[in-house]
């Protein structure tokens, strides 16, 4: 009787220790899980506040503005337009075979 005794306190510290051991495994993987959706939902704002600021970037009159300010760019126009003409035109135009 005592042996059977001696074995059933054994399987109970047993099962206690693991019983102890996965609670606290769920208590972390729980953590970690609320974490990363902490973690998502932040990503999510910052995704859509970069989305917000390119399309606010990409603007017609802001892309003009960055273009003349930055690049010096300006608008063409037929007095400033210079027309590149390649050999081959002016060969076909004249008739002449290359």
């Amino acid at each position: 009787m005592t042996r059977v005794n001696v074995v059933l306190l054994v399987m109970l510290l047993s099962s206690s220790v693991y019983l102890v051991r996965v609670s606290y495994d769920a208590r972390r993987l729980f953590t970690e899980l609320d974490r990363a959706q902490s973690d998502e939902h932040q990503l999510d704002t910052e995704h859509e506040r970069l989305k917000a600021e390119k399309q606010s970037q990409a603007t017609p009159l802001r892309v003009e503005k960055t273009a003349r300010d930055k690049l010096a760019m300006r608008t063409a126009s037929p007095a400033i337009t210079q027309y590149v003409v390649s050999s081959r035109f002016v060969a076909a135009a004249s008739g002449v075979p290359q």
